[in-house]
């Protein structure tokens, strides 16, 4: 569906919907601020803030970070135009971070030196010779850079900033939106919400000057970003992962948050199927060592998503904070100074009390979508057994072959786990080509990428199949016996007859992975592993891991022949990164044609009361 709407200027102050009435409810509607600041943050709402910084310890240590961090970008050296390979993306998030929170000081506090510095960044950037269009990103977050800065500032600019900065979101920034062929505007990823939440900032910004075109590309983004909106169908699973959750949901509630101000309506894009569950999401994507269910391109880090802070606002549901209320019960604020949008949360959050933020009594959250997943735990505390495993395709965008893995904490530890994402230009810089999606691409060579450092099933030694696809077939929350179940059959086609893989928590005590699979007419050696983070003892069927002063024990059972082992995750190649303190321990064994087979394994944490028993059913029958 195309959303339409149109700006038109009204008085030179207004904007009002363009819609014939008898179609639009809202056609004559008027914003609820002429002029500037009208972008997020309204003339006269800096009350409201100042208000919850009066009220609340934690929102003043968090105002007061962001006023710090102004205070450090006023002795920084003003930015240049550095590439880094073919990215000028760092300038362009810098750009971002500095002249979002100088704007916001100013804001917040009046003081000119927030104001002169401000300008002085935006005259800078404004003055490079473009924003970079070959990697639109770049140009995206800049002309929201800029945007900002423009708009909330506006009266208070010199007309030499005003000019320049008018001058520059048009040409750098939406002009070049037009010019050549951009894959994004129609994409089904990060880059869509990133591009269009950034040209529509920029269009909001200047659209007085510039009203027709401002109209086309507020209208193309509301035609657009529902292609990335609808990859969080049915459930609100993010199929890129965490950590580009982060970024592509956090530009796409930017997005939202400011045509929601300006038009008070979105348009329905709100209602998309899976949109405002994605906030469960993520709740329970943060496992109780901070760490996140990590697959595909995410990294393994994790922080505070002030974007989280929205979905509460607007699904009136603080327990979807539960988990990122975890990151404000620190004394130390300044880590929060890196995230280029923070002060986008104290827009969001200033009408949520932290003591309404309570614990979930789910413990178990399932989803379905271009990378399913199955999320479980004994319990909302740090030492808890946590499972969580992936279903999906190989050929999701920022995919790996890790169809089947899964992660697993308890004790505070992580026991398998997943070596996250490698660098995209320590790649790229060696002339790779790394977002090839068919099998025989230069991507599934990287070691991070394939199936090898996965806590999968591997087959003769074979990749999973990117064409192959699995969902969460079945899945129970009993807290006796928590599971999910996903026939993964289609990724080891031509490899297996069928192959299926539950994962289990039982009794709130240890975790069980059973494999189900029939090989083809010949032997085939199946290899059963997981990378983990500790020291290894081997023993007759079974392993003594070893972290932190904390053990689990692995107990395996399936074929006679089986053979445990480990396996290097060190690099073998110029290019494979560097995976330090790491290790790949399983099994191995071959398997006669024909045949039906199973293993199943435990993981029982030291301080599980229960010694870990096989449970000895089969996946049918879960």
């Amino acid at each position: 569906m195309k959303y339409i709407f149109g700006i038109i200027l009204l008085s030179m102050s207004f904007f009002a919907y363009s819609c014939d009435k008898s179609d639009d409810p809202f056609s004559e509607s008027e914003l609820k601020k002429a002029g500037h600041p009208r972008i997020l943050l309204l003339e006269g709402e800096e009350q409201q803030i100042q208000d919850l910084i009066n009220s609340d310890e934690t929102w003043q240590k968090m105002h007061e970070a962001i006023l710090e961090k102004s205070n450090e970008l006023l002795g920084t050296d003003v930015l240049e135009r550095k590439m880094v390979g073919r990215r000028l993306l760092g300038t362009s998030r810098e750009a971002l971070k500095r002249i979002f929170y100088l704007a916001y000081a100013y804001r917040m506090t009046g003081y000119e030196k927030y104001l002169n510095r401000v300008q002085t960044e935006m005259v800078a950037v404004c003055g490079f010779s473009d924003w970079n269009p070959s990697h639109f990103l770049d140009v995206g977050e800049m002309t929201m850079a800029v945007a900002i800065g423009y708009d909330w500032l506006f009266a208070d600019l010199s007309e030499d900033t005003r000019l320049a900065a008018r001058q520059a979101i048009l040409e750098k920034g939406l002009k070049a939106s037009k010019t050549g062929e951009h894959w994004w505007i129609n994409s089904e990823n990060n880059w869509n919400q990133v591009c269009h939440a950034g040209m529509v900032y920029g269009a909001l910004a200047v659209q007085e000057d510039y009203p027709d075109l401002a109209k086309e590309m507020i209208d193309r983004a509301f035609d657009k970003i529902p292609k990335a909106m609808n990859e969080y169908a049915p459930d609100g699973v993010y199929p890129e992962g965490y950590a580009y959750w982060g970024y592509g949901t956090s530009f796409n509630v930017l997005f939202l948050s400011a045509v929601e101000k300006i038009f008070n309506d979105d348009k329905g894009l709100t209602d998309l199927p899976g949109f405002l569950k994605t906030g469960d999401f993520m709740k329970h994507m943060l496992t109780p060592t901070g760490g996140s269910f990590t697959w595909s391109d995410s990294g393994t880090g994790t922080g505070l998503n002030p974007a989280m802070f929205w979905f509460a606002m607007r699904t009136v549901n603080p327990s979807v904070l539960w988990s990122e209320k975890r990151f404000l019960d620190t004394d130390d604020f300044d880590k929060f100074k890196s995230i280029r949008y923070l002060p986008a949360l104290m827009i969001w959050g200033k009408n949520i009390p932290l003591s309404n933020i309570t614990e979930p009594e789910e413990k178990m959250w399932v989803g379905q979508g271009r990378n399913p997943v199955a999320m479980m735990r004994s319990a909302w505390d740090t030492e808890a057994i946590y499972m969580g495993l992936k279903a999906g395709s190989p050929s999701v965008n920022h995919g790996h072959m890790d169809v089947g893995s899964f992660v697993m904490e308890a004790d505070g530890k992580r026991w398998a786990a997943d070596l996250g994402s490698q660098s995209y230009e320590s790649l790229e810089s060696l002339g790779m080509q790394i977002f090839g999606k068919t099998q025989d691409a230069e991507r599934w060579t990287i070691f991070r990428m394939n199936n090898f450092s996965h806590n999968v099933l591997i087959v003769d030694d074979q990749h999973q199949r990117v064409d192959g696809y699995a969902k969460i077939d079945r899945y129970s929350d009993n807290e006796n016996f928590m599971f999910s179940i996903s026939d993964i059959s289609t990724v080891y086609n031509g490899q297996l007859k069928s192959a299926k893989r539950g994962v289990a928590i039982k009794d709130l005590e240890y975790s069980i992975i059973r494999d189900e699979f029939e090989t083809l007419d010949k032997t085939t050696k199946v290899r059963w592993q997981i990378v983990t983070a500790s020291d290894v003892d081997l023993g007759e069927k079974q392993a003594i891991l070893t972290q932190g002063g904390k053990q689990l024990t692995l107990k395996v059972q399936g074929s006679d022949n089986l053979e445990m082992r480990t396996w290097s995750t060190a690099p073998t190649t110029n290019y494979d990164a560097k995976n330090p303190g790491t290790i790949i321990v399983g099994f191995e064994c071959e398997i006669p044609a024909n045949t039906k087979a199973f293993f199943e394994v435990l993981m029982v944490p030291e301080s599980s009361a229960a010694e870990g028993s096989f449970f000895n059913k089969t996946l049918e029958v879960w």
